[in-house]
């Protein structure tokens, strides 16, 4: 795979495998298979709790995650705003946008069609091991009121507080509500641009700030072997193969759909546009696999947006409004296929049959709820969303967190290769892809780029 050059520079010499990131982040999910797997067999600790290695496991893990969100509010913000001060840019702005979302919907269209017939030609909800009792009601549900909600931020910068009061005394927690992030982004960026001059000091200074927080996450990025290892061990040795083989053909429901979108649909959708599927993989790689390990789309952002523009001929101008837009609402895995697949698999265990006007709820809760997610780790609020709809027991959702982080590694890898995907079919088509640079298939190792994550605006 040949190595980026700068023009005029001499080339490269190749690394050493062992600092490439990509070796390094399969050698961390080696290890931290095999880690999961002793810290399993460890069994409990004295006290009937979990083992030394699963909590160090789980610590590492955590932590990492914790890195990553803390980053999500500041990121979504000074990302969306940039990207909309980048329109301006572009003569055919509207007319993009416009194409950007009907690609969006036409790609989740197309995944929930898979998912709903997966669903009904393996049928897992009648082919499962689990039984009724693992059946309980989700400590929180989505519905479209709450949705709709959801959308009118409670406070500018999209900040709750939450205070639970036990025994102990009282905690407070601040959580983050990204969709409300990106409504407030949405709007000051439209704002700024319509003010004019007067806002060209806010926006300088939103680049600038946008610079340092990609450098920032650049850093939390370099640690995502370490990362992996602790949330692959973790998964390992928590859940094991038990409630794998309880829900198998649930898992291999999900994990097929998953497969035929990103390694069926969208090197079809590639070939129709006169694109080369595999040259869209060598470039998109780096992405997609730190996604599969993060679990976070968000967390993903700065890599994807660098490989659409860096690698697969993008223009920054765009790439840099349609790849954050996608990281917080395109989501074929967590919004099409997984809630597709799973309200049919509660409805069969539960005996309850569905009509076609259930499965048109399905497409439509899919094409025009996916924002729901909003880019974070897990999708219980979208499945409780789609439930809800469709009238089905919430008591389902207990059956299926036990492997939920198992799942969702394979979900945000096809969110994030969708979200690379897009913006790269609509850039084609409308004719301002840089084809060599795409026909060169380069990857992007993002360990390499760190300096320059964020191009001169």
């Amino acid at each position: 795979m040949p190595t980026n050059v700068s023009p005029g520079a001499a080339p490269r010499a190749p690394k050493p495998l062992y600092l490439n990131f990509g070796f390094q982040v399969l050698a961390a999910m080696v290890i931290g298979l095999l880690l999961g797997f002793i810290a399993r067999n460890l069994g409990t600790d004295a006290a009937g709790g979990a083992n030394w290695l699963t909590v160090t496991l789980s610590t590492i893990g955590s932590s990492f995650v914790s890195l990553l969100r803390a980053l999500v509010p500041v990121l979504v913000f000074t990302a969306i705003v940039a990207s909309i001060a980048n329109l301006r840019e572009l003569n055919n702005a509207a007319k993009l946008v416009a194409q950007t979302l009907l690609w969006f919907a036409i790609t989740a269209l197309i995944a929930v069609a898979i998912g709903i017939a997966l669903g009904l030609i393996i049928q897992p909800g009648v082919h499962t091991a689990v039984t009724e009792a693992a059946a309980r009601a989700p400590s929180s549900t989505g519905s479209w009121l709450d949705f709709l909600k959801g959308l009118i931020p409670s406070n500018f910068i999209g900040l709750q507080a939450s205070t639970r009061v036990t025994d102990g005394g009282a905690t407070t927690s601040l959580n983050f509500n990204v969709l409300q992030i990106l409504i407030v982004s949405i709007v000051v960026g439209i704002a700024a641009l319509r003010v004019g001059p007067a806002a060209d000091t806010f926006l300088a200074f939103n680049r600038s700030f946008l610079k340092i927080i990609h450098k920032i996450l650049w850093w939390v990025i370099r640690l995502t072997p370490i990362g992996t290892i602790g949330l692959l061990g973790n998964a390992v040795a928590v859940y094991g193969w038990d409630a794998l083989a309880q829900l198998g053909w649930y898992a291999a429901a999900i994990y097929i759909g998953l497969a035929l979108v990103l390694f069926v649909v969208y090197p079809a959708l590639l070939q129709a546009n006169g694109l080369n599927p595999i040259r869209y993989f060598q470039s998109a790689w780096p992405a997609i696999q730190l996604a599969f390990v993060s679990r976070s789309s968000i967390g993903t952002l700065p890599v994807t947006e660098r490989i659409t523009e860096k690698s697969l001929g993008v223009p920054r101008e765009y790439a840099s409004f349609a790849v954050p837009l996608g990281a917080t609402t395109k989501m074929d895995g967590c919004a099409a296929i997984y809630p597709a697949i799973s309200a049919i698999f509660v409805a069969q265990f539960f005996g309850i049959s569905l009509g076609i006007e259930h499965y048109l709820l399905i497409v439509f809760v899919s094409v025009i709820g996916s924002a729901a997610t909003a880019g974070l780790t897990g999708a219980t609020v979208m499945l409780t969303l789609t439930l809800s709809t469709l009238g089905l027991p919430l008591e389902g959702v207990g059956l299926l967190l036990a492997i939920d982080p198992i799942l969702d590694m394979g979900r945000t890898a096809v969110n994030v290769a969708g979200q690379a995907l897009v913006p790269t079919i609509v850039a084609k088509r409308e004719g301002i892809l840089d084809q060599a640079t795409y026909d060169r298939g380069e990857s992007v190792d993002n360990l390499d780029i760190e300096a320059d994550a964020v191009p001169a605006q």
